[in-house]
């Protein structure tokens, strides 16, 4: 005696299973829509509001000091990640050290011999034209001009800058992409340790805080070790409110002068410098610096991955080898 069946032999059945297989995959359809990840970019008197799923992930603020930030940068625990000075008062395990580390920011410590890294007598400032883009998504995108201006008015060159936020699961990141074009005459980034992309970290985090906070690289280079080494990611991860997390910054291949070296501090400074070969190699015989004449560019590419973990738990490495593989 034969037992089972088959749906072939039996009409009903096979329209009964072939509706209950429709259904699963529209249940399954629909379920990963309503998961699928949305970015809410809205403007604001001060710049763009970034909410991921409705909640606040950064705001661009188009000035704050001598030029553009993002400020806070939330975590994945919902806690800021980043430094609060001196957009409020120094907060817990923070000092109001360095007025000028706001948070993540792009600038440079030497254009044409002024400094518009620091916010001493006579620096210079980035000044927000506009922007070209702001739409939010499944991917959120901010696109702005910026002029470089001395302090005595006159524009030394210009920016365009592409922030592109992604997010999967519990992580996200930031694609900062830079076209910097010499303005009206020639234009020189000088060699010097004072720059340029860079994230000051939650005071938690900080290595010299001694609660945890690690700076390593691709190399295995860590904290004291991996300042003015080149490579192609620094991780800075720490504790934040009882859970470790992590920021890494990755440097793109197509990036100018990739891979990058790395002025990294235990006191929560970490920043992407081409530039500051010198300082760098220790070598007062070597100038990393970069001349441009009048319409002349170079273009720096960066992505910020915000994880939870150690840079091993959040496998750094398989997220650059992926983002290095991306074209650009």
């Amino acid at each position: 005696m034969k037992t089972g069946f088959k749906i072939t032999c039996d009409p009903f059945r096979r329209i009964f299973v072939s509706a209950l297989l429709i259904t699963v995959v529209l249940i399954y359809s629909s379920s990963a829509l309503l998961a699928e990840s949305k970015f809410e970019l809205t403007e604001t008197p001060d710049g763009v509001a970034v909410k991921l799923n409705g909640k606040l992930l950064t705001n661009y603020l188009v000035k704050s000091g001598a030029k553009p930030i993002l400020w806070p940068l939330i975590g994945p625990y919902g806690n800021e990640i980043t430094r609060a000075y001196p957009m409020r008062d120094a907060g817990e395990f923070e000092r109001d050290d360095h007025v000028h580390h706001r948070s993540f920011w792009f600038t440079h410590g030497d254009v044409n011999g002024i400094d518009f890294w620091s916010e001493t007598e006579g620096h210079g400032n980035i000044i927000h034209k506009g922007f070209d883009k702001v739409r939010g998504g499944k991917t959120g995108v901010i696109v702005t001009r910026n002029d470089w201006v001395g302090p005595d008015g006159k524009r030394i060159c210009q920016d365009t800058r592409t922030l592109t936020f992604h997010a999967d699961g519990d992580l996200y990141w930031i694609d900062f992409d830079t076209t910097v074009t010499a303005g009206d005459g020639s234009v020189k980034f000088g060699d010097t340790k004072e720059g340029s992309f860079g994230v000051r970290v939650a005071g938690s985090m900080k290595v010299t805080s001694e609660m945890g906070g690690k700076i390593i690289n691709i190399h295995g280079d860590t904290d004291l070790k991996a300042w003015g080494k080149q490579s192609p990611w620094v991780d800075y991860h720490g504790p934040v409110k009882g859970n470790v997390v992590g920021i890494t910054i990755m440097n793109h291949p197509s990036s100018f002068r990739y891979p990058s070296y790395w002025h990294a501090r235990t006191y929560g400074l970490f920043t992407a410098n081409p530039f500051g070969l010198h300082h760098f190699k220790g070598d007062n015989s070597i100038d990393g610096s970069h001349q441009m004449e009048k319409g002349d560019s170079f273009t720096l590419r960066y992505r910020v991955l915000v994880h939870k973990g150690t840079e091993k738990e959040a496998d750094v490495a398989k997220h650059f080898e992926a983002y290095k593989n991306v074209k650009k």
